[in-house]
């Protein structure tokens, strides 16, 4: 098969011919029908992710079709349209046993624990209890980016936001997790607040359905901006993952509001200093959002059939694999808003 495989981190990606895969007992192989390329895809690239093994090829939110399954799957049927969270779960342990597959203790991430899908074909472990079919009418393209940005967006809004409508909700950063989680909050009827630096980001967001936009440039302002409207969100999400906006974010919030961390925080933002002494004296929450269980996609998908929700609004430019590798190296700066995906792997 052709993939797209790197030896070092930060070194060249190329396309290469390796061999097909084959199918874990539990597990199944999928035919890469479209990829998203994510900025956790560009973590992993430069070397933030110590779960990779060289060499390596990237891609972990994707859809396709089933072509094999292995002895002891049960319910995968070759031929199903598929797609699947970025984390799967092994349906065995504590956590998956209490229904949060997304933070097992024995998860197996495809593009990170195991080569990805910038690829024609990717072997993931774990089928019966994560492989998610799609609606007849969804093309794969609007489906590989329900696996790792939207569905992470979703849950973080609606599970660990519990945002309803008339919720106060503020996203600072309006990339492609950002804007998902835009829609997601004005499909619910939240006001939403979109913060970001980039004009055109913030075009988007409002034709999303944030009724406010704010040029986060300088986070004190925008955090005034904010809280002199009623004293802050009850809801805020750092959908970029950085000191500045995590900390802009806790500062945002009213009395008992809750902060979510949806963006990763890698490097010099690993560990922020927390201000402390504000969750303390409003007892403001902080919860974190690492992707969505498989059981809950129905939620989601249901939302998109019924027209609240459009992921495919949200697929900007499609590419084949050399676009998809010229766009990974770019995103160290953040180019561009919404979902760049691969489509084309024959070359």
């Amino acid at each position: 098969m052709r993939a797209a495989i790197f030896d070092s981190f930060g070194g060249p990606i190329t396309i290469e011919q390796v061999g097909d895969p084959t199918p874990p007992a539990d597990g199944a192989v999928i035919q890469v029908g479209a990829t998203g390329v994510c900025r956790s895809d560009w973590h992993g690239w430069a070397g933030h992710d110590p779960s990779i093994s060289l060499p390596h090829v990237p891609g972990h939110e994707f859809s396709g079709t089933v072509v094999a399954v292995g002895a002891d799957v049960e319910r995968t049927r070759i031929g199903q349209r598929v797609t699947l969270p970025f984390v799967l779960g092994c349906g065995r342990c504590a956590m998956c046993r209490s229904g949060d597959q997304h933070v097992c203790e024995n998860q197996y991430q495809p593009g990170f624990d195991g080569w990805g899908s910038f690829s024609e074909f990717v072997a993931v472990p774990y089928a019966d209890g994560n492989l998610v079919p799609l609606p007849p009418d969804m093309t794969f393209a609007t489906a590989a980016g329900l696996g790792c940005r939207f569905a992470t967006a979703f849950r973080a809004v609606v599970d660990q936001g519990a945002v309803v409508d008339g919720t106060q909700v503020a996203i600072w950063g309006c990339g492609g997790v950002g804007l998902s989680a835009v829609m997601i909050a004005a499909a619910l009827g939240a006001e939403v607040w979109a913060l970001d630096i980039d004009d055109e980001a913030l075009r988007i967001a409002s034709t999303f359905g944030a009724a406010h936009t704010v040029d986060a440039a300088d986070p004190d302002l925008a955090v005034r901006e904010i809280r002199s409207s009623g004293g802050g969100v009850d809801v805020s999400l750092d959908a970029l993952g950085s000191t500045q906006t995590s900390i802009a974010s806790m500062r945002s919030l009213r009395r008992r509001g809750r902060h979510i961390q949806v963006g990763l925080m890698v490097g010099d933002d690993l560990a922020p200093p927390i201000p402390m002494w504000r969750l303390h004296a409003l007892e403001i929450e902080l919860y974190g959002s690492h992707g969505m269980q498989a059981w809950r996609y129905p939620d989601m998908l249901a939302m998109v059939s019924d027209g609240r929700l459009a992921p495919d609004r949200l697929v900007t430019e499609t590419v084949d694999l050399d676009g998809g590798i010229a766009h990974l190296r770019e995103m160290a700066s953040f180019p561009g808003s919404g979902f760049v995906v691969i489509d084309d792997f024959a070359g």
